[in-house]
């Protein structure tokens, strides 16, 4: 799987976190100010960025894949600027970091190199390489004392299980065709869920026990997932490439609740962790937009001019 295709405003502060989108077509990461929804800085970074993940705290960082270039751009959110540059794998596409505030470590998917590169976040280099399963995609972190990192593997039709206290590969999960996304509940018993693109549906794993209990079906060619951050009851909001749509996953009964209309083949999705009210921020690869989701309503309530081909996107916290 290839997750690419072939006026920078003035930043101003916002107290609402700034959601930071890859466009793989312009080699660029659009910033959005989700106060007002529009774009605040365009930054340049390596050849076909593909995934943005954000460290927490008060420092944060935003960790973007860059494919062609076999790299990843670490941007400086305070800034707007790139301040490293970190060679990995072959192919880099998914990243995730752990949710340790003092010395996190980012989790970054190497999809023709078949493993995973760890990244010490405070010294910027690569501590640790993992074979994994065939041309790994996605990756989500468990939180907790003793987080686990869950990566698809989209050739091999499962999802590695590491260890992240060893970096070592635990256990193998089977799930359905081509499985790209993956996304994780909070809580006591979380759960992940897994976008299989060739089966049309979401597996869902116990993460107890790493077994698959329910298979949703969604729309056509489901790609990224986010979870809302409801610790009773969240939702899971999962982008459908060739529907164009957006099927809202209730996590208590596993079953789609809302379908939401979007622009072209939307791709990627992060949530705006307002614990009141959060927002859903889809991409849409082939209409150079942003659709901003109402969870309350579930209605598209704004739309983002961003860059070309915007793949991946997520948000500060």
């Amino acid at each position: 799987v290839v997750l690419a295709t072939p006026t920078q405003a003035m930043a101003t502060p916002s107290d609402s976190p700034h959601a930071y989108v890859a466009n793989s077509g312009s080699n660029t990461v659009s910033v959005i100010n989700t106060d007002n929804n529009t774009v605040i800085d365009t930054i340049p970074v390596g050849t076909a960025p593909a995934q943005v993940a954000i460290t927490k705290g008060f420092d944060s960082r935003a960790y973007v894949t860059n494919q062609f270039s076999n790299n990843v751009s670490v941007i400086d959110t305070d800034s707007n600027t790139v301040i490293d540059t970190i060679p990995v794998g072959n192919r880099p596409v998914g990243v995730a970091i752990t949710e340790d505030l003092f010395h996190p470590r980012a989790y970054v998917t190497n999809q023709f190199s078949n493993n995973v590169s760890v990244i010490d976040t405070d010294s910027n280099t690569v501590i640790d390489t993992i074979p994994v399963g065939n041309r790994p995609v996605g990756v989500a972190i468990t939180g907790g004392f003793h987080p686990r990192a869950y990566v698809t593997n989209v050739r091999s039709d499962n999802v590695s299980m590491i260890d992240t206290d060893n970096n070592t590969v635990i256990d193998t999960i089977p799930v359905g065709n081509n499985p790209i996304g993956v996304a994780i509940t909070r809580g006591f018993h979380p759960r992940a869920y897994v976008t299989n693109a060739g089966s049309d549906n979401v597996s869902v794993i116990d993460t107890d026990n790493n077994t698959v209990i329910d298979t949703i079906p969604v729309g056509n060619n489901p790609i990224g997932v986010a979870i809302t951050g409801d610790l009773f009851h969240p939702r899971a909001y999962v982008t459908n490439a060739l529907s164009d749509t957006v099927s809202v996953i209730d996590t208590d009964s596993n079953t789609v609740i809302d379908t939401i209309p979007v622009g072209n083949v939307p791709f990627g999705v992060a949530i705006v962790k307002d614990l009141f009210h959060p927002r859903a921020y889809v991409t849409n690869s082939f209409s150079n937009t942003v659709s901003v989701i109402d969870t309350d309503s579930n209605t598209v309530v704004d739309t983002i001019p961003v860059g070309s081909v915007p793949i991946g996107v997520d948000a500060e916290r």
